[in-house]
């Protein structure tokens, strides 16, 4: 099933019926993990002598699932998130489609870090113009899909990397890791003040996604992308980002 988009005054034509899912949903068991938080937990509502479970006796399926949008999933998140001001994802994030790129970096070792910088954005993105930017890491293993990253030091992007894509117009920015500032960071959080220009003009339109998973049969290149979010009156929201290829 095709569809025709105009964004920017050209357009575009994609195919709906082949669509990329590169969310990370909250799961029962072997969910990804992050920020210290206990494991994400789907129970069954019991009342009396009554239980939410079909497979227990229930006549309906009916959970309390447990679960923090910043830790157990892919998420997108607004300035809300290192602001005193409550600002929610459900209100700041208006549109749905982008022209987004999906590019493949591998962080280089730094010191005890490992860091994506503004060279290798600059080399990756070179003159291209989007809203979006969506980036893969490498390795690219499945076990990102369900990783535990306490304490681990994950990857993450230098402040200078983040600069240069709010410089350049990116107001969407995805990434595979569970944040795109370091694991432990006193608290600075360079590249999140930096990509939402805190100490200037705060950008309220701009979101970061988080945890996403990029297969390795996805081609970088130029996409379509509907970022769906779920609609929590908070920070973050659980989310599902979805590319779609450009035919014409």
């Amino acid at each position: 099933m095709k569809a025709t988009i105009e964004y920017n005054a050209k357009k575009y034509q994609i195919d709906l019926s082949k669509p990329i899912d590169i969310s990370i949903p909250v799961n029962s068991n072997h969910s990804v993990n992050a920020w210290y938080s206990k494991k994400s937990s789907f129970k069954a509502v019991e009342m009396g002598d009554w239980i939410g479970s079909v497979a227990e006796g229930g006549d309906v399926n009916f959970y309390d699932i447990y679960f923090n949008p910043h830790s157990h999933c892919t998420h997108t998140e607004t300035v809300g998130h290192i602001t005193k001001e409550k600002q929610s994802i459900n209100q700041y994030l208006q549109q749905f489609f982008f022209l987004a790129e999906l590019i493949t970096i591998p962080p280089i070792k730094q010191k005890s870090d490992f860091v994506i910088t503004k060279k290798q954005l600059q080399y990756a993105l070179g003159n291209k113009k989007r809203d979006a930017i969506v980036i893969r890491t490498m390795p690219n293993l499945l076990d990102k899909k369900n990783a535990d990253y306490l304490n681990t030091n994950p990857p993450y992007l230098l402040e200078e990397s983040a600069i240069y894509l709010r410089e350049k117009g990116i107001k969407h920015l995805l990434i595979d890791l569970p944040s795109v500032d370091k694991e432990k960071d006193e608290g600075k959080l360079l590249s999140h003040n930096a990509f939402w220009n805190t100490k200037e003009q705060v950008r309220t339109e701009a979101t970061i996604t988080e945890l996403i998973y990029v297969p390795n049969t996805v081609s970088d290149g130029t996409y379509f992308l509907n970022l769906m979010v779920a609609p929590f009156e908070n920070d973050a929201a659980p989310s599902k980002p979805v590319l779609f290829e450009i035919i014409v």
